[in-house]
């Protein structure tokens, strides 16, 4: 049997074991380890699977994570979230729908701050769907927004889901994370249109809400610079190149565990954010972990090459063939998690998307968005699950009902980045000029 059978049987068996309902860490590293046995005998193959996680573990880009995912959850414990929402219901609230306009721009910020979509949508969940329903927004609305305004800690800097992408393809974390900035702004003013435009048509959906003074608006603004200090320390770090994205995130760390402190964060807490950081970068490393001992084995079945050269020569324009695969995307969002969805796909993906002319940095973004897509599409939507379970009195069903229009600004995003590249590569462009 020639290596290349041996790669689309590895493919169809992953497949079938992630939908069976096995890890994807697990189904990867398995099926990694018996196509390489399989190709190269038990003594090697198993050499070779065994040594990635340890050469891979120790790698310095990955230090990265903790950092990231620490600052968002000492952000939580420090109570940023409920000072950003405060500031932006105080400022936006006289909008069409100001309470979830507000509610984007909170997300947005905290998003500055965190990295995970998840843990977004579940703080958001707690703080502002109360205060919407009490002002009569619909819940759907309510709902969808929260789960939709989670999913722009995938793109805004510090990402995690970037940071893996890096890992994966091999670019540079800092050019990535960079890149980001800019569409993750794009998509928080397009979702808050479709936000100001649907309650201006239906007025019943979120009225305005009025009444704040001056005196009012500016006394909230305090309670939001340490987001703004920590995303100027991140940003400026790696733009400037005055950090790497490790060393930035451990100054954003280490500003928010002070400003935690100063707001009365106890032992406990801080215990918690400890445990929960160390939970979850745990998950993450396991999944590079599985994932790279697949995609090893499909280096030596000459796989991707070869996906590629038959992508290159399809007579078709290469703009269509991206439409396909981000379709795909969509399709392949429906069924599994935005982490596992992209680990999986990208080793066959990447090198074709490339092969076809495209930047891997702007590639990398639109990945990412289409995993954005994967987190609110149904019956998967983790993040809809999320807001769901934070609340219970809000049907799973009128949450994806909710998120439908956001469904739409996404396609409106991805089209717009797919149109204006630059809006993606001019920051990593002059980030490689200074």
């Amino acid at each position: 049997m020639d290596s290349l059978t041996i790669g689309v049987i590895g493919i169809i068996a992953l497949v079938v074991l992630v939908f069976l309902g096995m890890r994807v860490y697990l189904a990867a590293a398995l099926v990694g380890t018996l196509g390489l046995v399989s190709m190269i005998g038990w003594e090697s193959g198993l050499g070779m699977a065994g040594s990635i996680p340890h050469s891979k573990g120790t790698s310095y880009s990955l230090s990265v994570l903790p950092m990231f995912i620490l600052i968002g959850y000492l952000a939580f414990h420090a109570g940023i979230t409920e000072a950003l929402f405060d500031a932006g219901r105080k400022w936006l609230g006289w909008l069409p729908g100001g309470l979830a306009v507000a509610t984007v721009v909170a997300a947005t910020g905290f998003a500055a701050v965190s990295g995970a979509s998840t843990a977004t949508a579940a703080v958001f969940a707690r703080i502002a769907i109360p205060d919407m329903l009490k002002s009569g927004y619909s819940p759907k609305l309510a709902a969808g927004v929260v789960a939709a305004g989670g999913t722009l800690a995938a793109l805004i800097p510090p990402s995690a889901i970037l940071v893996l992408y890096a890992i994966i393809v091999e670019q540079s974390v800092g050019a990535l994370l960079v890149a980001g900035f800019l569409p993750g702004i794009v998509t928080a003013l397009v979702y808050m249109a479709i936000i100001v435009v649907m309650v201006a048509i239906k007025p019943e959906l979120g009225k305005p809400i009025r009444g704040f003074t001056w005196k009012e608006r500016t006394k909230s603004l305090p309670g939001t610079f340490p987001t703004v200090l920590v995303i100027v320390i991140i940003f400026t770090a790696m733009y400037e190149g005055w950090a790497t994205p490790t060393e930035a995130g451990a100054l954003g760390a280490g500003v928010i565990f002070v400003v935690a402190l100063t707001k009365g964060m106890r032992t406990k807490q801080l215990n918690d954010a400890l445990m929960e950081t160390a939970k979850l970068t745990v998950m993450i490393f396991s999944i590079i972990w599985g994932v790279l001992v697949f995609v090893r084995f499909l280096g030596f079945a000459g796989l991707p090459d070869a996906f590629a050269r038959w992508i290159v020569a399809l007579p078709v324009e290469p703009i269509w063939i991206l439409i396909g695969i981000l379709i795909f995307y969509v399709i392949l969002g429906m069924f599994m998690d935005a982490i596992g969805m992209l680990m999986l796909t990208l080793p066959v993906v990447y090198p074709a998307v490339t092969a076809l002319g495209y930047d891997p940095i702007w590639f990398g973004i639109i990945a990412v968005k289409m995993a954005e897509v994967c987190l609110i599409t149904p019956p998967i939507g983790l993040n809809c699950f999320v807001v769901n379970g934070v609340r219970p009195d809000i049907p799973l069903n009128d949450v994806f009902k909710g998120i439908a229009p956001f469904f739409i600004a996404e396609v409106i995003v991805i089209a717009i980045l797919v149109s204006f590249p630059e809006i993606v590569t001019f920051l990593p462009h002059l980030m490689n000029m200074k």
